[in-house]
C-alpha cells in the first residue's frame, strides 16, 4: 500500500483557509472589492481542483493540487507584480506549515504526542482553537493564524467570511490531542514531501530581490490579406537569488490596452504594397490609442506571406520602425511567422496548461504557418504557401489578383485562367480544394505529393510527438469556427479554402480546438512574444547608439578547454568566410554557444583572443558585438576594457538561444541608467526571396 495514502488532510479546510488569507490580504491593501474578488478566485480554483479530482486520489495529492494551482487561481483576478507576490508569500507560509506537520509525521522513526495548540484567551492560561462555522451547512472551517491571533485581541467587529450565501460565525473548541504514531505504523520508507515554494514555482519575493519592468509595446502586421496593429503592456519580472543566479528579465505578463481597425493591405499594383497608405494608417492608430511614437519601448514590425515578396517589403519595415517608436523591427521569415502565430493564438500557452501536443496553423492570405507547441515549447515550425488571397475574385467571379502560387496550381491543373477572366465556381472550388489537400497532408507528415512539394516554403515540420489537437488561427480561421457559415466578404477564394479544410478535418477524423485568439494571432505575437530581453549582467558602451537592426549572427565554435588566440582567430575567420563575409568589413555578431566559465583567469584569456581575431574591425573602429548562451557577459565586457586595446564600440549581452543564418535587433536599453536589460528580436529575413521549383 502507498504510505503516502495514510496521510490525511481536510482539504475543503484548506482551500477556505487560504481563500480567507487572499480576502484578507486584499482588504488590508485596500481593495475596494476585496470580497467580490476573493469570491471570484474561489470559483476559478474550485473549477480547477474539480477538473483534477479523478487524478488527486490521496489528499497529499490534492494538497499538492491546491498548491500548484494557486497562482492560476490568484492570476484569474490579480495581474502580476508586488501585491501578487506578497499574497504568494502569505500563503506559501500557510502551505509549509501543513506540510511541515506531515512530514514530522510520517518521516520521524521515534513516535510522538503532538498537540494542537492554538492562541491563548486573554486573561486565561487555557489554549483554544477558533473555527468558522457555517449555520446552513453545519461545517467548520480552520481559520489562517493571523487573523486568528486578530479576533481574539480586537475589540472591533470584524466581517466575517461567507458560506452557502451566508456569513459565518465562529465557534471555539479545544485543541484535539492528535493520536500516538505506534513504532509498528512507522513506515521505514521515507515520504519526500516537498516545500511548498518548489510545488508553486514561487520564491520569496523580498529576499528574492523581485524586480518588475513595465514597458509599451506595438506590434505592426502588414500582410497578405489585411494589416492592423495593437499596443501591449508588458510586465517583465527578474529574481535574483541562490536558487536563480541569472538576471534576466522574462516576460510574466501581457496586458492588450488597443486594437486597431483591421484593413485590407493597399498594394499600388501586383509588386508594390502602397507605403503611404501604410503609415497613414498607422499615424491614424495611433492617435486613436493616445499613444505617441516617443511612448512606445519595444515592439516589432512584420511584413507576412505573399506580402514580404514585394519589391518595396524591406522599404516599408523601415519606414515604419524609424518612424513608430524606439523599438526593434522584425520582419518575418516564415518560421518566424509560425512562431509568432503559434504564441499569439494561445496555443503554446493552452499545450503548457493541458501539458499536450497542439498543431496551430496560422492561414492567412498568402501562407499558412504551422507550429508544433508540446507542453508550453515551440518545437517545429514550417511554412507552406496556401491562402484565402492567392486568387482574388469578385461576387460575378472576375479575377481580380492571381499570384505566384496559385499560377503553378493552374499550370498543373491544366487551367488557362488570366486577370479580368471569368472562372467558373466549380474552378474556384477545386483550386481551393488542392490547396486543403495540401494543407492538412502537410499538417499529418512531409509533403509528398507533387503539389504539396511546389508549394511548400520551408523544410517539412518534425513530428517528433504525437499530434493531441489541431487549432486554426489567422484570417481564415475567422471563417472556419463560424460552423459553417461561409461568404466572400474579401472578395476571394478564403470561403472556400475554409470549408474545404473543415471537411478534411471531418473525413480524417481529426480533432479541432479553438484558439484564444485568431485573425489577431500573429500582431499579438508580434507586440509581446517576438523578443528576448539579455539580463543586466551585459556591458554596452554608452557611445553606442541603439537600435541596431539587422545583425547577423556567425557562430563561433570553440570551447573553454580549446580556448587560444590562435585557435579563436582561426574559428573567427573561419565562421566569416562561411557567410560570405569579411572581418573588419562587414557588421557581424559573434555567438559563443558553448558554455565558458565566468572565471576571471579563463575570461582574461578570452578578452586577449578577441583582440588578436579582430584587428580589422579594431583598425576601422567597426563595433565589436559579442552574445553568449551562459551568463558571463558584464565581467567579460569589463575585462576586455581593462585588459587590451578594445576601449569603446563593444556590446556584450548574454543568456541568449540563438541558430546560425538567424538575424537580431538589438533594442535601447528597458532601464534607466545604468544601461541594463537590453531587447533582442531573434529573426530571419526573407524578402523577395521565391522558392526555387524543380
Amino acid at each position: 500500500m502507498d504510505p503516502a495514502a495514510n496521510i490525511e488532510i481536510n482539504i475543503e479546510t484548506q482551500k477556505w483557509a487560504i481563500i480567507g488569507t487572499v480576502k484578507h490580504a486584499l482588504f488590508v491593501k485596500q481593495y475596494q472589492d476585496a470580497e467580490e474578488l476573493g469570491e471570484k478566485m474561489m470559483k476559478y480554483y474550485e473549477n480547477i481542483l474539480q477538473e483534477h479530482k479523478h487524478e488527486d486520489l490521496t489528499d497529499i495529492k490534492s494538497f499538492y493540487r491546491l498548491i500548484t494551482e494557486f497562482k492560476p487561481a490568484l492570476t484569474s483576478i490579480l495581474k502580476i507584480g508586488e501585491d501578487y507576490d506578497q499574497i504568494c508569500d502569505m500563503v506559501i507560509m500557510q502551505f509549509n506549515v501543513v506540510l511541515n506537520r506531515i512530514r514530522r509525521q510520517v518521516n520521524e522513526n521515534v513516535p510522538t504526542i503532538k498537540k494542537i495548540r492554538g492562541p491563548t484567551l486573554p486573561g486565561s492560561a487555557k489554549s483554544i482553537k477558533l473555527k468558522y462555522f457555517c449555520t446552513v451547512c453545519n461545517q467548520k472551517f480552520e481559520i489562517p493564524p493571523e487573523i486568528e491571533v486578530k479576533l481574539l485581541n480586537s475589540d472591533n467587529k470584524m466581517e466575517l467570511p461567507k458560506h452557502c450565501d451566508t456569513e459565518m460565525v465562529i465557534r471555539i473548541s479545544k485543541p484535539k490531542k492528535e493520536e500516538s504514531i505506534k513504532k509498528d505504523e512507522v513506515t521505514k520508507k521515507k515520504i519526500e514531501i516537498y516545500p511548498a515554494e518548489l510545488l508553486m514555482g514561487h520564491l520569496n519575493s523580498k529576499e528574492s530581490n523581485v524586480e518588475y519592468l513595465k514597458i509599451l509595446s506595438v506590434g505592426i502586421d502588414v500582410g497578405t490579406s489585411t494589416s492592423h496593429l495593437i499596443f501591449s503592456r508588458l510586465t517583465l519580472r527578474r529574481e535574483t537569488s541562490f536558487l536563480n543566479m541569472s538576471n534576466r528579465f522574462i516576460l510574466v505578463d501581457r496586458e492588450i490596452i488597443y486594437e486597431s481597425n483591421i484593413i485590407i493591405t493597399p498594394l499600388i499594383d501586383r509588386y508594390t504594397i502602397d507605403i503611404k497608405s501604410i503609415i497613414k494608417f498607422c499615424e491614424e492608430e495611433y492617435k486613436k490609442a493616445k499613444i505617441t511614437p516617443e511612448m512606445v519601448e519595444t515592439g516589432a514590425v512584420i511584413v507576412t506571406g505573399e506580402t514580404a515578396k514585394k519589391q518595396n517589403a524591406e522599404e516599408i519595415v523601415s519606414r515604419l520602425s524609424s518612424e513608430s517608436g524606439k523599438f526593434v523591427s522584425a520582419s518575418a521569415g516564415p518560421n518566424f511567422e509560425s512562431f509568432l502565430g503559434a504564441m499569439g493564438s494561445g496555443s503554446v500557452n493552452q499545450s503548457c496548461k493541458l501539458q499536450n501536443t497542439i498543431l496551430n496553423v496560422d492561414i492567412g492570405g498568402g501562407t499558412s504557418n504551422l507550429a508544433i507547441s508540446s507542453k508550453g515549447d515551440v518545437i517545429s515550425c514550417s511554412c507552406i504557401n496556401v491562402g484565402g488571397r492567392l486568387l482574388g475574385i469578385d461576387e460575378k467571379f472576375k479575377i481580380w489578383r492571381i499570384d505566384e502560387p496559385t499560377e503553378l496550381l493552374m499550370k498543373e491543373l491544366n487551367m488557362h485562367y488570366q486577370l479580368d477572366d471569368i472562372i467558373s465556381e466549380e474552378d474556384a472550388r477545386l483550386l481551393a480544394r488542392e490547396y486543403a489537400k495540401a494543407l492538412v497532408e502537410v499538417m499529418q507528415g512531409p509533403a509528398t505529393s507533387k503539389i504539396a512539394k511546389i508549394l511548400m516554403m520551408t523544410e517539412n515540420l518534425k513530428f517528433t510527438t504525437p499530434i493531441d489537437t489541431y487549432s486554426f488561427s489567422g484570417g481564415i480561421a475567422e471563417f472556419i469556427y463560424e460552423n459553417g457559415q461561409y461568404s466572400n466578404k474579401y472578395q476571394d477564394i478564403g470561403h472556400y479554402l475554409a470549408e474545404e479544410i473543415m471537411i478534411l478535418m471531418k473525413n480524417l477524423g481529426l480533432s479541432l480546438s479553438e484558439p484564444e485568439n485568431k485573425i489577431r494571432a500573429t500582431v499579438i505575437g508580434a507586440g509581446a512574444f517576438s523578443l528576448s530581453i539579455s539580463g543586466s549582467t551585459c556591458y554596452v558602451d554608452e557611445n553606442i547608439k541603439l537600435p541596431l537592426n539587422n545583425i547577423p549572427v556567425i557562430p563561433v565554435n570553440v570551447t573553454r578547454d580549446d580556448l587560444t588566440p590562435e585557435r579563436l582567430t582561426e574559428e573567427v575567420n573561419r565562421a566569416f568566410s562561411k557567410f560570405d563575409m569579411k572581418e573588419g568589413e562587414d557588421l557581424a555578431a559573434l555567438y559563443f554557444k558553448t558554455p565558458i566559465y565566468a572565471k576571471e583567469e579563463l575570461l582574461f584569456i578570452l578578452a586577449k583572443s578577441i583582440e588578436k581575431a579582430l584587428p580589422n574591425s579594431l583598425a576601422n573602429k567597426k563595433q565589436i558585438i559579442l552574445l553568449f548562451k551562459s551568463d558571463l557577459a558584464k565581467l567579460l565586457g569589463i575585462i576586455i576594457h581593462r585588459e587590451t586595446s578594445i576601449q569603446n564600440n563593444l556590446i556584450c549581452l548574454d543568456e541568449l538561444t540563438l541558430e546560425p543564418g538567424d538575424w537580431i535587433d538589438i533594442g535601447p536599453s528597458l532601464h534607466k541608467p545604468p544601461r541594463q536589460a537590453f531587447p533582442v528580436t531573434v529573426k530571419s529575413l526573407v524578402f523577395n526571396q521565391k522558392k526555387k521549383n524543380e
